[in-house]
């Protein structure tokens, strides 16, 4: 091992939030954690969320909003915006136009009209 290029592992206090601490050892002399075996769930049993800095609360938001999101999504297909694929209503329809022989134009009622007279 080269001298002086490692530190130096010294007795090392650990505090939990909790208020439990111990002794090891450690190349830091002082270590602080939220966490330990006195007050973890996974040990303790306690069905509790442990949330570091509202990640709980920040995930709930998201997922809510995707939600809403999903739900505008839905309300948006059953009514189309797209007007073009919607048909006009029948009296908003420009009338059909034929050409006769003659080359004179006439709206299709009145070529039916002439094509039964003209037939009988």
């Amino acid at each position: 091992m080269k001298s002086g290029i490692h530190p130096k592992y010294v007795p090392a206090t650990v505090t939990c939030a909790c208020g439990n601490s111990w002794q090891t050892m450690s190349t830091t002399p002082v270590l602080k954690t939220d966490l330990c075996s006195n007050c973890h769930p996974f040990y303790t049993g306690e069905q509790r969320i442990v949330d570091t800095a509202g990640q709980v609360e920040r995930f709930m938001r998201r997922m809510n909003a995707r939600s809403e999101q999903a739900r505008e999504t839905v309300v948006a297909k059953r009514g189309s915006k797209n007007k073009a694929n919607v048909p006009p209503p029948p009296e908003a329809r420009r009338p059909v136009t034929r050409t006769d022989a003659d080359g004179a134009e006439t709206d299709a009622a009145t070529a039916e009209v002439a094509e039964v007279a003209t037939e009988a």
